[in-house]
């Protein structure tokens, strides 16, 4: 059995074609969990777990199947769903601290459910009451969603060809996707297609489903492990409930962009917290002093003493950035305004600026730091960096700061889409 395969037997499930299949019994419960202070302690039992097998996994390209089932299993994939819907409904600030634990331990982990969190996020705001119970309960049960929104060949990466035409009652789907971050580890692909109307749409399909076509083509440098391969949709019946409108979450003051954004913040800042606890460990554990010097150990000499300091003030700047954004995203989530989502939106684009540079820079110093055995391939110190430069390449940081920038010199509300 090709990898593939095996991930396709992995999270394989009925066929949708009417309402019925949400609702269909899995082969097991995930835990449910019940508060943000539990959500925090099982990601930290996670995340000793899955650094375990970091290193392997990103040098043999290797999908963490089971990780991510255990992920699932944990019930941290269900932490957004509202608690009258059932779910702990926890904060931003738990989530972004969540996501940050588990991506220092395994970058391409921490990044998986990001899309997953986003689309729970678009079901709350976007969906019918019959979809959200459906959908929210799938999810609490430890259904994973996948994306397929990204193609290439358009003029921008949100301009979209992959669409959805009537057919009688329902519609038919055809597209394909360059960018579809974990659909290999998927129970539901969830695709983003045009109407009529050139209006996005969430498009909700079985992993099974007839004319899907999932495949691990990914071959990027950095997050090798997160499946985000390409995918195609050919010619594939689909029923009103399936749709879920995405478009509308911007057409009003919404949470939508600053909660998809600082998920990605939140990946970075694990990432740049991963690489400061291995140069602080390398440098204390082999790091030797400068032969021009008289010390007896690396960890004694005052430049890099300060090089240290210099990369935790930056990485504990990322993680205070990042906690305030938080709690401005909860401010906009419990009251959207015009004010509060605007003011959320700058707040996580501060964040996100700020642990890209970290994440990259302290990636990179580490090196610098620690010495040329540090470079040995045994040690894989090179997949922050990779990851770093990988992930925060999703949207480009320069427009973080005109935004933040035209925001505060001349009071412009940045504008509302899933980048920001």
């Amino acid at each position: 059995m090709t990898q593939i395969e095996r991930s396709q037997h992995f999270a394989a499930a009925p066929a949708l074609s009417r309402p019925a299949p949400f609702i269909a019994p899995r082969r097991h419960k995930a835990h449910r969990i019940a508060s943000d202070a539990e959500a925090i302690k099982i990601a930290h039992e996670l995340a000793t777990e899955f650094a375990a097998g970091a290193v392997e996994r990103d040098r043999t390209r290797r999908l963490p199947l089971a990780e991510i089932e255990r992920f699932s299993q944990s019930g941290l994939w269900g932490i957004t769903v509202p608690r009258d819907h059932g779910g702990a409904g926890v904060s931003n600030v738990t989530l972004a601290e969540v996501i940050a634990i588990i991506a220092a331990a395994d970058a391409s982990i921490g990044q998986i459910p990001q899309n997953h969190l986003y689309i729970v996020e678009g079901i709350r705001l976007g969906a019918s009451e019959a979809q959200k119970k459906a959908l929210f309960e799938r999810v609490l049960d430890g259904d994973r969603f996948g994306n397929a929104f990204t193609e290439i060949g358009t003029r921008t990466n949100i301009d979209f060809t992959t669409r959805i035409e009537r057919n009688g009652d329902g519609y038919v789907l055809n597209g394909q996707k360059f960018y579809s971050t974990g659909s290999l580890f998927a129970h539901v692909i969830v695709v983003i297609a045009n109407d009529a109307d050139k209006r996005t749409n969430f498009v909700f399909l079985e992993r099974a489903t007839a004319g899907v076509n999932l495949i691990d083509d990914w071959s990027g440098f950095g997050q090798r492990t997160t499946g985000s391969g390409s995918s195609t949709f050919d010619d594939i019946p689909v029923t009103e409930f399936q749709v879920v409108p995405h478009q509308i979450v911007f057409d009003r003051p919404t949470p939508m962009g600053p909660v998809a954004q600082i998920i990605h913040a939140a990946v970075d800042l694990g990432i740049a917290r991963a690489a400061l606890a291995d140069a602080i460990a390398f440098t204390k554990a082999h790091a030797r002093p400068f032969f021009e010097t008289n010390y007896q150990h690396g960890w004694e000499d005052p430049h890099v003493i300060a090089a240290i300091g210099d990369l935790a003030v930056r990485v504990n700047a990322a993680s205070a950035l990042t906690e305030r954004a938080g709690r401005f995203v909860d401010i906009a989530a419990a009251d959207p305004t015009e004010d509060t989502v605007a003011e959320a939106s700058i707040a996580v684009a501060e964040a996100k600026a700020v642990t890209t540079e970290a994440s990259l820079y302290v990636a990179s110093k580490l090196f610098e730091l620690t010495g040329a055995r540090s470079t040995l391939e045994q040690f894989g110190f090179d997949r922050h960096w990779r990851n770093a430069r990988t992930h925060t390449l999703h949207d480009p940081v320069r427009y973080k700061y005109v935004n933040v920038g035209n925001y505060f010199l001349n009071g412009v509300r940045p504008p509302r889409h899933g980048a920001l």
